[in-house]
């Protein structure tokens, strides 16, 4: 009898510390929502020196730009098999350019800082890179200098007028339009009376993308940031600032694109304990299908190394679990975004896109539950294109933590963790093949690619 209650005792419990739930994702392939720049993901190099400390901790080490070795230890990252076009230093470079110099303190405001900006010390830049040959994508014009600012700021007029110089010299430098840098900007924090004020006094032309940051999660010492990172009603409140940077530029500025110029999810080099592991995944992935679908073309995390949020381990150079992340959103997601929905917990975040390369579409399927497994089923909207006899076999991309540790700093692909060879290239990372007639199992703490090649939608012709 004894033996009996326990082993009842057992399944019950088993049973309440793992449910399914049923779900069916509408996707809408009939037409784009939006569209990302072929680049969407992107990755900062910050200046910190190894003496920047936050919290009593000082993550940077020789990352900074100042310090990194470009010669020997840029040319072993991992990011030469996870970028191949870019390979060979064919990177897509944005340069910050300071938008101070010239300039002098407010003597009522020390924070203010008021007069023209003087451009001889980027036209040196310019003329180099050019005399050497090297390409330059675009050219961001200051950093947190909007609204209040951070350490610094500047009157919105006066920044359109700077910026607009900085221009009419960019193009006076690069007179051929295919090799022209663009120019970005403001690269700060948005604040609608100053955004909308700078915008409306750029004339069209002068800004190609307008770049804010972002660093919604609070402090990196924040003892909740795990929590947040996990909490899909807080991750989601942030989706009012990226509409309202891309509402203002299709109002004020349409030529133009909005990007997400900065952004490392807790401010103060991250968070020690959850920046760097399977966990900020949730945060990092969820972001990236909520900006894309918001017309977003770039998004560029904090950092590719250095701090506590880099996609690099700052002393290894071995790849924390966001990068393979970044690096199956690039191979895999295309520019062109689908609509999709679900009548299912909020704790299931999905996003779809046309396939990069291929027929059909790639959905990312994100599981911040503990204990729900998510069986999920790709609907066609409104049944207007019927399934096919096309029976070509389901591609998918499971991430989990190590031992089952949302704070472990490996990562498994099916269940196999990623690790670099010993040459210290990127793992092969193969899908596992999946009958296309069974729903999508999406397990506890999993982040999970899709790639459904025989759904039909028409927008991705």
């Amino acid at each position: 009898m004894d033996v009996k209650v326990t082993l009842c005792y057992v399944l019950l419990l088993l049973f309440s510390l793992s449910s399914a739930e049923n779900v069916k994702l509408i996707v809408q392939g009939a037409r784009s929502i939006a569209t990302t720049d072929d680049n969407f993901i992107c990755a900062t190099l910050d200046w910190w020196p190894a003496n920047k400390c936050d919290y009593d901790q000082c993550p940077w080490g020789q990352a900074g730009i100042l310090n990194l070795d470009l010669v020997t230890k840029f040319y072993q990252m991992p990011s030469r098999a996870a970028f191949p076009e870019r390979d060979g230093m064919k990177v897509k470079l944005t340069f910050g350019l300071n938008a101070l110099t010239g300039k002098t303190n407010s003597a009522e405001d020390k924070l203010n800082w008021v007069g023209d900006w003087n451009p001889n010390n980027a036209i040196s830049l310019m003329k180099y890179t050019i005399s050497k040959g090297y390409k330059i994508d675009s050219y961001e014009f200051g950093n947190e200098l909007c609204a209040e600012g951070v350490s610094a700021r500047v009157d919105s007029v006066q920044y359109a007028k700077d910026i607009t110089r900085l221009r009419h010299i960019v193009n006076l430098l690069y007179p051929n339009a295919s090799p022209r840098p663009k120019v970005l900007g403001p690269a700060g924090f948005y604040d609608k009376e100053w955004f909308d004020s700078f915008l409306q006094n750029v004339g069209p032309g002068v800004v190609d993308g307008v770049t804010h940051h972002i660093y919604n999660l609070g402090a990196g010492v924040d003892k909740d940031l795990i929590k947040r990172v996990q909490d899909p009603h807080f991750l989601s409140k942030i989706a009012k600032t990226y509409k309202s940077v891309a509402g203002a530029v299709k109002e004020f500025t349409p030529w133009a694109a909005p990007w997400v110029g900065e952004a490392g999810g807790a401010y103060n080099s991250g968070g020690k304990d959850v920046s760097h592991t399977f966990a900020n995944g949730f945060w990092y992935l969820g972001q990236l299908g909520m900006t894309s679908t918001l017309n977003h073309k770039v998004y560029c995390r904090q950092t590719l190394i250095g701090g506590n949020y880099g996609l690099l381990n700052t002393t290894t150079f071995i790849p924390n679990p966001d990068y393979y992340g970044a690096l199956l959103w690039h191979w895999l997601m295309g520019s062109d975004v689908l609509s999709v929905s679900h009548d299912g917990s909020p704790f299931l975040r999905t996003y779809a896109h046309c396939s990069k390369k291929g027929p059909g579409i790639i959905v990312l399927l994100i599981n911040m539950s503990n204990s729900t497994i998510f069986n999920v089923s790709l609907v066609n909207d409104m049944n207007l294109y019927p399934e096919t006899v096309d029976m070509t076999m389901r591609e998918e991309y499971h991430l989990t933590p190590k031992d089952g540790n949302i704070q472990s700093d490996v990562v498994r692909l099916n269940g196999t963790p990623l690790e670099l060879t010993k040459s210290l290239d990127i793992p092969e990372m193969k899908p596992k093949l999946v009958d296309p007639s069974s729903p999508i199992k999406v397990g506890p703490d999993s982040i999970v690619f899709v790639h459904s090649k025989s759904f039909n939608a028409p927008a991705c012709r």
